[in-house]
């Protein structure tokens, strides 16, 4: 039996690269950028095979359960949730570490 976390994301289509990490907003969401545009849903496509890849989990384990004309989603993920929330925890703190080096 599968459990599944609720996570929520701020998505930047039309990025230069595809980037998963940092955190915006209050409360915090994880920031997906993709080079894709927001038509025609192929931005929120680039953002379930980027997740997959960044939680190392299949796209098929990702759900869009609100937001998906928005910015802002939340998708829910099927697997080991003390596994999942780990690496949700990584992906932001990582990213915030990038983040404040980069300025």
């Amino acid at each position: 039996m599968s459990d599944q976390l609720l996570i929520e994301i701020r998505v930047r289509p039309n990025s230069s690269r595809n980037k998963v990490g940092g955190t915006v907003g209050e409360p915090p969401r994880l920031v997906v950028a993709v080079q894709a545009p927001a038509v025609d849903g192929k931005a929120n496509e680039a953002v379930v095979k980027e997740l997959a890849k960044a939680f190392e989990c299949r796209a098929r384990d990702f759900t869009i359960v609100y937001g998906k004309l928005g910015r802002d989603k939340r998708l829910l993920v099927n697997g080991d949730v003390a596994t999942l929330s780990q690496k949700y925890e990584e992906l932001q703190q990582t990213a915030t570490l990038q983040q404040r080096l980069d300025l």
